[in-house]
C-alpha cells in the first residue's frame, strides 16, 4: 500500500513521481485489490496489458479511469493528483487561471478538470442532520450598489432576486452543513428539502421568521429567531439564533465573489457543493481530503454537458 500521510505538495509530487504509480494507487482506492468491471459487476475480469482489463460477461475493455471523472482525459493522472490536491488544499478555493498555471495545461482544460473535480464533491452534501440544526437562505450575484447605473435592476432588494440565485442551507450545530440552489424561497421549494435531511425526531429546528417555514412546527420542535424585530439571538433561549449558518453564507460568498469572475446559475451548484466540502472536512487533514475526493471519484461529467 503506497503510504499518503503527504504534508505538501512537495511530498505529493516525490510520493507519485510516476504515472504508473499514480494509476497503481487509482486501482487501490478503487477496487482495494478486487477489481470488478464497470460494466457488469458480477463478471469474471481478465488483466490484460498496458493497466488494462476485460470483462468476460460483456467482451469490454476498462481500465481504472473508466466510469470516473478521469475517464477519457488526455491528461496525466499526475496532473489530475496535483490538481485535486491543489482544490481541496486550498481554503478558498482556486481559479481555473491559476490551476492552468500551477500544473501547465490551457485555461480550458482547467476549466473543465475543476468542473470535474466539482461534480464529486456532491458526496459531502446529503448528511442526515439532526440536535440543533439552523436554516437559512442566502441569495448569489452582484450588488445593485455596485452596477453601473444603466445595469441596476429595480426592486431586486431582500427576498426580491430578479438578478440573483437563492440558496438553501440547513447547519447542524457544530457538525455539517447541506446547501442548494433552489428556484425560489417559498414554502415548496425549501421544506422538502429540510424534510429530506432534517431528522424530525432529534432535532430542534432554528429558522427565521419567513413564511416558507410556517408549518414546520407540524413536525419539528420548530424555534423562531425574528429579525424583523432585530432581534438576533433570543433573550429567553440562548441557543435559538442562526448565526452559524450566516457566518458560512459569508464564507460562500467570499469564495464566488473573491475566487471566481463569473459563476453562472447553470453551474452554481457545483460551487456550493464545493463550498459545503470545505465546509465539512474543515478539520480534516490535507491528505484525508485528498483521499476522500479519490474514493469517491466515480462520477463522470462530459465536456458536452458543461458547455451547452
Amino acid at each position: 500500500m503506497i503510504s499518503t500521510n503527504i504534508k505538501s505538495v512537495l511530498e505529493l509530487l516525490n510520493t507519485f513521481s510516476t504515472e504508473q504509480i499514480c494509476v497503481e494507487y487509482l486501482e487501490q482506492m478503487r477496487w482495494n485489490g478486487i477489481v470488478e468491471s464497470p460494466f457488469d459487476s458480477t463478471s469474471i475480469v481478465y488483466k490484460c496489458k498496458d493497466n488494462k482489463y476485460r470483462c468476460k460477461n460483456t467482451g469490454k475493455y476498462f481500465n481504472v479511469k473508466t466510469g470516473s471523472m478521469f475517464e477519457n482525459t488526455k491528461v496525466s493522472l499526475r496532473k489530475w493528483f496535483l490538481a485535486i490536491w491543489l482544490v481541496t488544499s486550498h481554503k478558498k478555493g482556486i481559479s481555473s487561471i491559476q490551476l492552468s498555471k500551477d500544473i501547465d495545461v490551457t485555461q480550458k482544460t482547467a476549466w473543465f478538470m475543476l468542473q470535474r473535480i466539482r461534480a464529486c464533491f456532491v458526496v459531502e452534501n446529503n448528511n442526515e442532520l439532526e440536535g440543533i440544526v439552523e436554516c437559512d437562505e442566502t441569495f448569489i450575484g452582484g450588488k445593485n450598489k455596485n452596477r453601473h447605473k444603466d445595469k441596476k435592476v429595480q426592486n431586486s432588494q431582500g427576498r426580491s432576486f430578479k438578478d440573483k440565485t437563492p440558496v438553501m442551507g440547513m447547519l447542524q450545530r457544530d457538525g455539517k452543513i447541506n446547501a442548494f440552489v433552489v428556484s425560489d424561497t417559498k414554502r415548496n421549494s425549501i421544506q422538502p428539502l429540510i424534510c429530506r435531511f432534517v431528522n424530525p425526531e432529534k432535532t430542534k429546528l432554528i429558522s427565521d421568521e419567513w413564511l416558507g417555514y410556517n408549518g414546520l412546527e407540524k413536525y419539528y420542535d420548530h424555534r423562531i429567531i425574528d429579525h424583523s424585530k432585530k432581534e438576533y439571538v433570543s433573550l429567553q433561549d440562548s441557543f435559538i439564533h442562526t448565526n452559524n449558518i450566516e457566518g458560512s453564507w459569508k464564507i460562500l460568498k467570499s469564495a464566488v465573489s473573491g475566487m471566481y469572475n463569473h459563476v453562472s446559475r447553470k453551474h452554481l451548484q457545483k460551487y456550493v457543493d464545493e463550498f459545503v466540502y470545505r465546509y465539512n472536512l474543515r478539520k480534516t487533514p490535507e491528505n484525508e481530503k485528498f483521499k476522500h475526493l479519490l474514493l469517491h471519484s466515480n462520477v463522470r461529467t462530459k465536456y458536452k454537458e458543461l458547455a451547452a
